[in-house]
Parts: structure tokens; sequence; C-alpha cells
């Protein structure tokens, strides 16, 4: 439902087909565009799983892709007529709303002192295996940029070019920063696989 299509140019420029029933009767058959919805139904759980990877904790990934969700709904409507990539647009906005997440939280960090005593709450235990945890744990020892560009690199599956843009970096630089990232992340798991 997601694929586009191009049609034949029209005066006005390039019609856009949804790849769902395109062609009727070996005719092409435009198709109104996903809602809101639909990107809803079907981009969620992919946002929340992406969002927990640059925030750590569940709860506040699920509040960054409500935010995301509610920044397209304010920006664009229901309807999404004039958004040519929503799914595209969506993971933008769900990776800039964790990037201000974390920098609130950390201004907040350092004006208030931690809690002792604070524990993850029991679900989330259930929603990540141990060895998951121990990948988790590692990326939050990263640098911002560094956990930004693994996971979009390794979890979205995007290219270089596309987290550069995304990120608004030059390639160079996302590609030693996945380096170094790497690298790093190496170290800290095998730090923490001799510590047990």
């Amino acid at each position: 439902m997601w694929r586009e299509i191009r049609a034949p140019r029209t005066r006005s420029g390039p019609r856009r087909l949804w790849a769902a029933d395109a062609e009727v009767h070996g005719r092409p058959r435009e198709e109104p565009r996903p809602t809101l919805a639909d990107l809803y139904r079907a981009k969620r759980l992919d946002m929340v799983r992406l969002a927990i990877f640059l925030v750590d904790d569940l709860h506040t990934a699920e509040d960054v892709v409500q935010d995301a969700f509610a920044a397209v709904c304010r920006r664009h409507g229901t309807d999404l007529e004039d958004l040519d990539n929503a799914a595209a647009y969506l993971h933008t906005a769900v990776v800039n709303a964790a990037r201000s997440q974390m920098r609130r939280r950390r201004t907040a960090r350092a004006y208030v002192p931690t809690h002792e005593g604070h524990a993850p709450l029991a679900d989330e235990g259930l929603l990540l295996a141990e060895e998951h945890q121990q990948v988790l744990d590692a990326l939050a020892k990263l640098t911002r940029r560094q956990r930004e560009v693994l996971v979009l690199r390794y979890w979205s599956g995007m290219s270089e070019a596309q987290i550069a843009q995304n990120l608004r970096l030059s390639r160079g630089t996302v590609k030693s920063t996945a380096s170094r990232a790497l690298d790093t992340l190496e170290k800290l798991l095998e730090a923490e696989g001799e510590d047990r």
C-alpha cells in the first residue's frame, strides 16, 4: 500500500498511483492516498522500536512517537494529501522528537540529582531480552551522534546518503562516525562479556 508507482505525465505533472489496485481493466487508476490513520496502523510499532533505540526507555519512546504523529497531523491534517512520502516524513519527525527529548533529559539531569532506587518498570523486561538490553546499555554509552548513525543504519536500514540528509551531515562524517561507533560498541560489549 505504501509503494508508489509512477503513471504517465499529465499537464499538471506526474500522476502518483499507489501499488495496490493500480490497474483496473488494464488502465491505471488513481487510488486515494493513505490517511493518517493508515499511517498509524502501518508504522506505529516500527517507529516505537526506532525511538527505543534513541531514547532508552519504552514509555518515553511511545511519547516521542505520539508527539511525531501529532506534529504530522498539525502540519498536514489527517488526509495527508499534500505530503508526498508520509512514512519518510514521519521517520524524520520521530528522529527529531527523540533528539529534543534527549536534549531536555540532558538539561534536566544537569540540574536535578538522580534518584536512588530508580528501577526499570516490570513490563520493560518482558519486551527486551537480556542480550538486547546489553546492546541498549552499550548504545546508551555512545555519543548522541554515534547512536543516531548506528540506529539509522542498522535498525532503519538507511544508506549513508539518507543518513547524511536526515542528520544534516556529510557522507564522510556519517561513514567515520559509524566506524568509530562500531569500534566503541564492540569494546563495550566485550568488556561487559568479560565482567559476567
